[in-house]
């Protein structure tokens, strides 16, 4: 049987109310698929997507998903169901799930999916036990299918930020991998001059001691140079010599 979800509540009125900043750079575009005319609108959109998941500035052949974009253009698909399957494909997973906790992958979604930062430290809980208990993929059905979802964005909307109460957008401040794995790496990663660095490599050469191996002169066979029973014409590489020079 599914738990159900636990109950939290916003920690402030600010993630609930709509904001008054002042519209810059900064401001998020709002991609719609009613306002796309042709196929190069339909093509922003689905870049704009790309970049809301997986938050990549740069987005690798590798990571596109060729059915779900010929679905939407073909409208047998809504963008909704569009980033449900993002949010399911491997590079998703590669990209957050693997390496991060339940936590910050609570953290993450909220932001890429619903456009806003997890309330509090209970919210995200509660997501985390359901993503323990229904799986990640039963955890996006749950935030793209919820109230929250649909009176922001429906059914034809790519989801967005929201608000921004201060630094820059989520997908230009949060980083790829959480705290224990960033350190990991960090760990791993070989630094120039470290002195532990050093002393590993030294203890990592293996030495084979030289092993010297006795030798008798009774043993030693000297060969034969004597010119005996050889004949031949006396040669000098004396220029000046009075015999053949060779």
């Amino acid at each position: 049987m599914s738990i159900p979800l636990l109950t939290y509540r916003p920690s402030s009125q600010n993630h609930r109310v709509a904001g008054y900043e002042v519209p810059n750079e900064d401001t998020p575009y709002i991609y719609r698929l009613e306002d796309c005319t042709d196929n190069n609108d339909l093509e922003a959109l689905i870049w704009a997507a790309y970049r809301q998941v997986f938050s990549e500035h740069v987005i690798l052949k590798s990571s596109r998903q060729p059915d779900l974009e010929s679905q939407l253009k073909n409208r047998s698909i809504t963008v909704r169901d569009f980033i449900r399957g993002l949010a399911k494909t491997d590079t998703y997973r590669k990209l957050v799930i693997e390496t991060n906790s339940n936590y910050r992958i609570v953290d993450l979604t909220l932001k890429r999916l619903l456009g806003r930062s997890s309330y509090n430290e209970d919210e995200r809980i509660a997501w985390s036990i359901k993503i323990a208990t229904e799986g990640f993929d039963g955890f996006v059905d749950q935030l793209l299918d919820s109230e929250e979802y649909s009176i922001n964005f429906g059914d034809f909307t790519v989801p967005y930020q929201r608000r921004r109460f201060k630094d820059r957008p989520f997908n230009l401040v949060t980083p790829r991998y959480g705290n224990y794995w960033r350190d990991r790496l960090e760990e791993q990663r070989y630094k120039p001059g470290k002195v532990s660095n050093f002393l590993d490599m030294a203890r990592s050469i293996q030495i084979k001691p030289v092993e010297y191996q006795p030798v008798q002169t009774a043993n030693i066979q000297i060969p034969d140079m004597t010119q005996t029973g050889k004949t031949g014409i006396p040669v000098s590489i004396n220029p000046v010599a009075s015999f053949p020079v060779r």
